[in-house]
């Protein structure tokens, strides 16, 4: 069952405060080199991960990103911007942030799969995640949004990739987004006992602050209607913009 995401979430305060989220061993980047991120929408590689994929980057890996959906829904209600415009400013926003992390030869692979229809369209997105996994030399990792994150394309992503890397012994991340919001400290929902930490050095920060600043619309007003509201509060960007990024192993 997907869990309810409401309110404002459980604030940054207290998860700073939990002792649990400082203690996390680090996750040993040296294996890998080479990385398929899934990203349920534009965004998500940068907000769960952004950190990882640059010193991944920097440290000679290969970095692919499969951008699931293209964020077309974020805005239902919006008279502003069509959902069609949507989708082609979200793919450009998020070419824009892998530029600024540096990594802006990544090779994209779009899927076209609707925006908040993952779930049905996971047959599709098993033969796509399969044709890119199957065969991986030793050394690939893939990176998903967690199976238990509470949102349905979020969760969809994560089956689907928990179900291909099983079945070609690809090592499997996969990184909370929504979690964060929902979930307490020590919430026994959350696989924390599988967690691993990267600490993003200064610089590494630095530039996924500026990645994520190129999501205008999703972090900025697309008008004053309230339909128009961004998508990402500041609250929730506090909680994804920490100098320490975490996935499950």
């Amino acid at each position: 069952m997907v869990t309810a995401i409401a309110g404002k979430g459980t604030p940054e305060a207290d998860w700073q405060s939990w002792p649990g989220l400082h203690r996390f061993p680090a996750l040993d980047l040296a294996p890998c080199v080479r990385v398929v991120l899934l990203a349920p929408h534009p965004d998500d590689e940068i907000l769960g991960v952004g950190g990882l994929l640059r010193q991944l980057s920097a440290r000679g890996a290969a970095v692919e990103v499969v951008a699931v959906t293209d964020g077309e829904a974020s805005h239902p209600s919006s008279r502003s911007v069509t959902p069609h415009r949507l989708a082609e400013l979200r793919r450009d926003e998020s070419l824009a942030a892998l530029g600024v992390l540096g990594i802006e030869q990544t090779a994209v692979h779009r899927l076209g799969i609707s925006d908040g229809g993952v779930a049905a369209a996971e047959p599709a997105l098993t033969a796509a995640v399969t044709d890119l996994l199957a065969g991986a030399s030793a050394g690939t990792w893939c990176l998903s949004t967690w199976d238990g994150d509470g949102h349905p394309d979020h969760e969809a992503v994560g089956r689907v990739a928990g179900r291909v890397c099983q079945r070609f012994g690809v090592r499997l991340l996969t990184f909370p987004i929504w979690t964060w919001h929902w979930a307490r400290p020590e919430d026994p929902r959350v696989p924390w006992s599988t967690a691993r930490a990267i600490a993003l050095d200064a610089d590494t920060h630095a530039a996924k602050l500026a990645a994520v600043d190129c999501f205008a619309t999703q972090i900025r007003p697309l008008s004053p209607a309230p339909e128009d509201a961004p998508v990402l509060a500041a609250t929730m960007l506090d909680r994804l913009c920490r100098r320490t990024e975490v996935v499950f192993t």
